[in-house]
C-alpha cells in the first residue's frame, strides 16, 4: 500500500483504507506503521492521520487553521475510504476514534480491533453488533486478515 500521512494531499476517489485509532497525542503505540508494513503487499492507497509535525499545544478550535486542517483532512479521508481500519489500543481513551467509529458505522466500512481492557469496550462491541461490523478482540492477525479480505472484495 502507498501510505499518505496528514496533511499531505490525496484524491478522495482513490482512497482504499483509512487508519482510525488510538494516537493519544503520541502516547499510544504506533500501530499505523505496523499495519502499513503488514499490508505492504496490498495494492492501494491508505491514509494515516498520525501527523509527524503534530504540536500538542495547538488550540483545538475551528478558528485555528492547522488544527482545523487536520480535522478536515481526517474527515475527508474517513468518508472517502472504502475500508476503515479502527483500532482501540490498550490503555487509551481514543475519544476521536469513538467519533470516527460512529461515522464509519453509517457507511458500513469499519473493521474494528478492540483491546480487552479498552475503557469503553462494551460500547464498541454493542455498536459493532448493532451495525453488524466485524470486531476483533485482542486478535490483531485476524483483524489484519479481515482488512485484507474487505480491501480485496470492495470494488470502486
Amino acid at each position: 500500500m502507498k501510505i499518505i500521512k496528514a496533511p499531505e494531499a490525496f484524491e478522495p476517489s482513490a482512497v482504499d483504507l483509512f487508519m482510525s485509532g488510538s494516537i493519544e497525542q503520541g502516547g499510544a503505540p504506533d500501530w499505523q506503521t505496523k499495519l502499513a508494513a503488514d499490508l505492504d503487499d496490498v495494492e492501494g492507497i491508505a491514509l494515516n492521520p498520525r501527523r509527524d509535525a503534530w504540536d500538542a499545544s495547538w488550540k483545538q478550535s475551528v478558528d485555528f487553521g492547522p488544527f482545523r486542517e487536520q480535522v478536515e483532512w481526517e474527515l475527508l479521508g474517513l468518508i472517502s475510504a472504502r475500508v476503515v481500519a479502527v483500532y482501540f489500543a490498550s490503555g487509551t481513551r481514543a475519544p476521536i476514534t469513538l467519533l470516527e467509529l460512529g461515522i464509519s458505522c453509517v457507511q458500513n466500512s469499519a473493521v474494528v480491533f478492540c483491546a480487552s481492557d479498552f475503557w469503553r469496550r462494551g460500547n464498541v462491541e454493542t455498536t459493532c453488533r448493532f451495525f453488524r461490523l466485524p470486531i476483533y478482540r485482542d486478535d490483531y492477525e485476524r483483524w489484519v486478515d479481515s482488512i485484507r479480505f474487505m480491501l480485496a472484495r470492495r470494488e470502486r
